[in-house]
């Protein structure tokens, strides 16, 4: 699903125009990113948490001209589910779909 695709499925639940819900999911994206940015996590209860993650200094290699690099300890940004958000996904999806081996 795209973002054009979940404007219009929101539009069409809650009967708000598409303009003033695409307005608002672009605000809800921009604080999220610009709390990000700050070093602030952001939590919504029973959907997850946008959080950053800490990845260690590690030498990396520029195999076209073996060499050796290193990648400096830097953050990213993740997703983390709430539980209630998984055991929704996991009841809901068959297990011949699940890539996980359930």
């Amino acid at each position: 699903m795209r973002k054009a695709d979940l404007v219009k499925q929101i539009s069409e639940k809650t009967g708000i125009p598409q303009i003033d819900v695409l307005i608002t999911l672009e605000a809800f994206l921009k604080e999220v990113k610009e709390s990000l940015r700050q070093g602030e996590n952001v939590y919504i209860r029973g959907f997850g948490s946008f959080m950053l993650k800490k990845r260690r200094k590690k030498i990396g290699r520029i195999i076209r001209d073996n060499k050796a690099i290193v990648i400096p300890e830097h953050y990213i940004p993740a997703f983390k589910p709430a539980d209630v958000f998984k055991d929704m996904v996991h009841d809901a999806v068959p297990k011949k779909q699940r890539t996980d081996g359930d």
